[in-house]
């Protein structure tokens, strides 16, 4: 139960460091989500294993992270045997060329046996220019191939 607690504590301090670099400039995406899955392993050993994300994105250069954290967590009918945690944030290219003043919000497809169709799946980002009507969306889906397929969009207003 401390891991899950410590885990919380981190997710906590990354809203808390979000909020703290806002001055900065950074955004903490409102869509994060929390995705489980249980197994069962040899010798009535069960393990559940919880991932979570968010991105942070930078509202002057549109540049964003995005951050992830695990907690895999083994036990038998009596007692917690291992649990163990993983995460961090991984930087991505800018959406739009030069700096502005941006909005952001990103979501992903749901675990990879639903929606994927090539590996672990994709996600969508959405950015906009909030000094003026200009809308980005972008899609990212692994190619299965090794590199993730990138592609954005600029909206049109009719």
């Amino acid at each position: 139960m401390n891991h899950v607690i410590k885990i919380c504590l981190s997710a906590a301090s990354l809203v808390t460091l979000a909020s703290v670099a806002h001055a900065d400039d950074y955004q903490l995406s409102h869509n994060q989500r929390i995705s489980c899955s249980r197994g069962l392993a040899p010798g009535k050993l069960n393990t559940a294993t919880c991932k979570s994300y968010t991105y942070l994105f930078n509202t002057k250069t549109s540049e964003y992270f995005r951050c992830q954290v695990s907690l895999a967590l083994t036990r038998d009918n009596k007692e917690v045997i291992n649990v163990q945690t993983d995460g961090g944030c991984t930087k991505k290219p800018r959406i739009f060329e030069t700096d502005g003043h941006y909005d952001f919000d990103a979501t992903e497809t749901e675990p990879p046996n639903t929606n994927s169709f090539f590996g672990p799946g994709g996600y969508s980002v959405w950015a906009a220019d909030v000094t003026t009507q200009k809308v980005r969306g972008c899609i990212i889906i692994s190619s299965g191939l090794g590199s993730d397929i990138s592609k954005c969009l600029d909206m049109t207003f009719q």
